[in-house]
């Protein structure tokens, strides 16, 4: 099979910053979080052995402008997607949508649906109309007043539209109204989107990979995380910091464990609802899924994540090969069977 492997390498996000914001913007003012979400070269090669260990014919190639001249030239089989892009809500949905015109298979959910999960208000408003629990929120626009009545505290602050921590900071979590909107301006100025405010959620926090289609979803070794391996100090969330600093591959946090270790009545009850989420909000292939417990034990869910992290290094604490792991798959087994999966939705395989 003919695979295209779309990514967002670090260098490309910061290649597209600098063609929207100046090419002469100093390195040494662009916020240290914007380019989280870019893919490394070694986990972007990794991807691509991992698929031609199954005798696939792969390239890989970065989601940009070009993209749609190669699907021209390469017509693929395939195009594994975990683009993330860089601006706005629709930027991972830049390769299902070029995809769909070209009419090409994909792997992962559709534009629509990694449009409205990245957003994590719009997320919230279906969990929240199908009764899926989720945290109390309300939305800030920029331009707009800051203004917050009645909101129970503590909260944390999100930019409403960003993934793998990308400004959740150790210092987001907010304890008074002057300190939320305080956080709240700061975030509106600098990442130029809609800022979310969260109830924070005082529970045990999991995350859970998920797979499959209809009928056939399967719910991954749940993951859990032990927020007081995290500095002293330290707020008891998954913040830039603990993901990206505190954590280092030559002395990684022991922060996860897979399997969790919970009671078989907790566990049937997040995977209730992570399942009612996925269905809900018409997740295709694959998801990792953040949940939290509320102060009377329900799993809430925190966000959606359809494009999740593969990083290819065990100590790099990549939850949803860990959990893939734990389930008796090797790293090319698990994006294998991703691709499997994804081929069985398109009618390529039955």
């Amino acid at each position: 099979m003919k695979i295209i492997l779309a990514y967002s390498s670090k260098e490309g996000l910061l290649e597209e910053y600098k063609k929207r914001e100046g090419r002469n913007v100093p390195e040494e003012e662009i916020p240290r979080d914007f380019f989280a979400e870019g893919d490394s070269p070694e986990t972007i090669k990794a991807i691509i052995e991992a698929l031609r260990s199954k005798g696939h014919n792969v390239i890989g190639m970065e989601a940009n402008e070009l993209m749609s001249h190669t699907f021209e030239k390469f017509y693929p089989d395939l195009v594994f997607n975990i683009a993330e892009g860089m601006f706005g809500d629709f930027r991972e949905s830049y390769v299902p949508m070029l995809c769909e015109k070209h009419n090409i298979p994909y792997t992962g959910s559709d534009p629509l649906t990694l449009s409205i999960c990245l957003n994590k208000a719009r997320a919230k408003e279906i969990l929240s109309y199908y009764l899926i629990p989720n945290a109390t929120f309300k939305v800030f626009y920029p331009l707009e007043e800051v203004y917050l009545q009645n909101f129970e505290f503590p909260a944390i602050v999100k930019p409403v539209s960003e993934g793998s921590s990308k400004g959740i900071f150790n210092d987001s979590v907010v304890d008074n109204l002057q300190m939320a909107r305080k956080k709240i301006r700061e975030n509106l100025l600098k990442y130029n989107q809609p800022v979310i405010l969260e109830k924070f959620l005082k529970g045990d926090e999991y995350t859970i990979a998920v797979w499959g289609n209809g009928d056939e979803i399967e719910v991954l070794p749940i993951v859990s995380i032990n927020y007081a391996t995290l500095p002293e100090g330290a707020q008891p969330i998954y913040s830039y910091e603990a993901k990206w600093i505190w954590d280092k591959r030559d002395n990684p946090l022991e922060i996860f464990q897979c399997p969790a270790r919970i009671t078989p009545v907790l566990k049937e009850r997040i995977e209730e609802v992570v399942r009612e989420a996925y269905q809900v909000l018409q997740i295709k292939d694959w998801c990792r899924i953040d949940v939290r417990l509320d102060e009377s034990g329900i799993p809430n869910i925190l966000e959606l994540n359809p494009l999740p992290g593969i990083l290819p290094n065990p100590e790099d604490n990549s939850c949803f090969p860990k959990a893939a792991r734990t389930a008796g798959f090797s790293y090319a087994g698990m994006l294998n069977r991703v691709v499997e999966i994804a081929t069985k939705r398109h009618g390529l395989i039955t």
